[in-house]
């Protein structure tokens, strides 16, 4: 099978091989020194100087851990929504009593930074601003320097989930003003599931010592004291650790800049054959995320059925459309480890699949 879903996404060899490791002791020496190299090269992945943790959960659990460690109840917080995981993420800070205003953007088109400035100057009370940098559900890549400017000019918080995109397309943490940024190992980092990174700055830190919302296994204080011991204030998932060794080592191998150029390639590679199919593209061009590709199912084709047929017939697993959209997009992953072959064999299966649905491929 051709896994081609947004994630989790599918791993090297010797990243799976790493797993099968003999378990170690999560207080000891050994753990201590791959804990303290995976961690220094999380941090010139994310480009930063501030703090970084790996917690053991999914992403969804590291963009609770940013706003919990943030926040507190009643706190006035601007949520920039342009799909499912926007919308999740403005959810999770209403489950714990933030005072969210939910700014939405039409799904397909990117967050726009001058509504965020315009609901800034709006309410003066917001405290912090939620933004999802690569929208998973749509496959649409916001303009992330453009937002953070926006939020600094009126001092607010900057929480971002960027579990689609860091590790895959740029974001400088630091130069950007990102104030708490999460990611998830399952998608570019080419990892199993298991693992989330979290960034921590200064600022962040100083609205972490004022956060009243309660936390006790996601809390960044006992995250940072064990960090400084080289441990885990809670056992760690061992297995996915050692393949986060494997993982990164090669990633800094190939180079960040590279990295985001062949991720470059493959999300053009992966539009352009779409196109030669003639299919069309949910996500405006001008926005289009370099790891996810959303695609409008053909008119009198059930999205759903597409995928089924994909996956059944042709080996292909591709992921359907969230929420609104189920039935009426599919999506195409193309982050962490995949090549320009397996795109190709998206597209060369997609022409083969079409035509049994009633669809016409052009010649």
């Amino acid at each position: 099978m051709n896994l081609r879903i947004p994630g989790p996404t599918p791993c090297p060899e010797d990243v799976l091989q790493a797993m099968s490791k003999q378990m170690i002791n999560h207080r000891g020496k050994e753990f201590a020194e791959l804990l303290g190299q995976v961690t220094s090269k999380l941090k010139r992945a994310f480009q930063t100087n501030g703090d970084v943790f790996i917690l053991t959960c999914s992403g969804t659990g590291a963009m609770e851990a940013s706003i919990v460690n943030s926040l507190s109840p009643g706190d006035k917080v601007l949520s920039l929504s342009n799909g499912a995981f926007g919308d999740r993420f403005a959810t999770i800070a209403e489950r714990f009593g933030a005072d969210v205003t939910r700014v939405k953007f039409e799904w397909g088109q990117a967050v726009d930074p001058d509504a965020a400035k315009r609901a800034l100057d709006a309410d003066p009370k917001i405290k912090a601003v939620l933004v999802t940098h690569n929208e998973t559900s749509t496959g649409v890549t916001s303009d992330l320097e453009a937002i953070g400017a926006v939020v600094r000019k009126f001092d607010k918080l900057l929480i971002v989930d960027a579990i689609s995109s860091l590790g895959c397309i740029d974001l400088q943490v630091d130069a950007w003003g990102c104030d708490v940024v999460a990611t998830g190992s399952q998608k570019g980092w080419m990892v199993p599931p298991g693992l989330a990174f979290v960034s921590v700055n200064e600022r962040a830190w100083k609205a972490h010592a004022e956060a009243k919302m309660p936390r006790f296994y996601w809390d960044f204080t006992a995250a940072k004291e064990y960090l400084e011991k080289d441990q885990t204030p809670w056992t760690p998932a061992v297995s996915v650790f050692y393949a986060l060794g494997v993982a990164l080592a090669t990633l800094e191998k190939e180079g960040l800049q590279n990295i985001f150029a062949r991720h470059a390639r493959l999300g053009q590679q992966t539009r352009d054959g779409i196109k030669s199919l003639g299919l069309s593209l949910f996500a405006d061009e001008s926005c289009a995320s370099n790891t996810i590709t959303a695609v409008k199912s053909p008119e009198g084709v059930d999205g759903k059925k597409l995928v089924a047929t994909v996956r059944d017939e042709h080996g292909i697993v591709l992921a359907g459309g969230q929420a609104s959209l189920a039935g009426k997009i599919f999506r195409i992953g193309h982050l962490g480890f995949v090549t320009e072959a397996d795109i190709d064999d998206v597209i060369t299966q997609l022409r083969l699949a079409l035509p049994k649905l009633g669809f016409k491929v052009p010649g």
